[in-house]
């Protein structure tokens, strides 16, 4: 199945309803679905981690000189998001099988995460504690799975409606973008409660990345544009040029923002304060969904 065309657009909203990389450098990073690692930047020279969804398969777009790999995955099913840890694991969301699987830290094979229920998991995020939470979207819910123990709640949040990316600050405030309300909920770390981010005019937001400062990117796939609301407010329109239904987002923390350009099959970096639009080299993408950059000192 494709999710090429307007009435592959309709089935988006039901299945969430349902170049080249700069060198690396040590200012903070965080990953689309995800928190900061303590050190908080991908490792020197590491690759752009892409889930190839129409392809049923993960690849890797190297850093400057290199190739184009596939991960080693077995089974995936229209594979979403994303997000790794310090261990080298990358957590990968199996929508199409209802499961989230993720690599060895060795890359000598996968495993599933133990969970329950879930039905069309997207975006993925993870925290220092070693919680995983999960889009848990056709249940219209956010999932949060301790890898230590294996138990799993459910995050308290009201009336989402298809939530897709999530996100991760220093302070433990989850971030989801909630689709088919065109809108992204914070609830917020200290347990307090939720409240809609106010933004304007989003249609069918999809990817979410958080940047050191504090500034939320947003895929706004419904308008074919990305959108920065500033730590202290105010929104604004990413510069770039000829998107189709941008899903995933992720920051490279030297400026470089990753956009998954889902319906014209590409990845594009553009700086974050705009301009610089360059397409990543990659062979065969067919809707490529969820970015994702390892953590300092972590290897696939």
């Amino acid at each position: 199945m494709s999710l090429k065309g307007r009435v592959s657009r309709r089935w988006v909203r039901r299945l969430a309803a349902a170049v080249g990389l700069v060198a690396l450098c040590t200012l903070p990073t965080t990953t689309a679905d995800a928190t900061p690692s303590p050190e908080g930047r991908p490792s020197a020279h590491a690759p752009l981690y892409v889930s190839d969804y129409g392809n049923n398969r993960v690849v890797t777009l190297p850093a400057g000189d290199g190739d184009q790999t596939t991960v080693p995955f077995e089974g995936l099913l229209r594979p979403t998001g994303m997000v790794g840890d310090e261990a080298g694991r990358l957590y990968v969301s199996d929508t199409g099988n209802n499961r989230v699987v993720v690599t060895a830290a060795d890359s000598s094979g996968q495993s599933t995460v133990p969970t329950d229920g879930l039905s069309r998991p997207l975006g993925l995020a993870l925290d220092r504690a070693g919680n995983l939470y999960v889009a848990d979207s056709f249940n219209d819910r956010v999932v949060k799975v301790s890898l230590t123990d294996g138990t799993q709640t459910t995050v308290p949040t009201t009336g989402l409606l298809h939530p897709w990316g999530l996100a991760l600050d220093a302070a433990g405030n989850l971030y989801v973008s909630d689709f088919v309300n065109d809108r992204v909920v914070k609830v917020a770390g200290d347990g307090s409660g939720q409240s809609t981010v106010p933004t304007a005019g989003l249609s069918q937001p999809t990817g979410l990345a958080l940047s050191a400062a504090g500034d939320l990117y947003i895929a706004d796939s419904g308008n074919n544009r990305v959108v920065k609301i500033a730590e202290g407010g105010g929104q604004t329109t990413v510069p770039t040029s000829g998107l189709s239904d941008p899903l995933g987002l992720a920051l490279d923390g030297c400026g470089g923002l990753y956009i998954a350009d889902g319906f014209h099959n590409r990845v594009v970096r553009v700086q974050e304060t705009g301009g610089g639009q360059t397409t990543l080299p990659s062979t065969g993408l067919n809707t490529p969904t969820g970015l994702a950059f390892l953590p300092t000192g972590s290897r696939p």
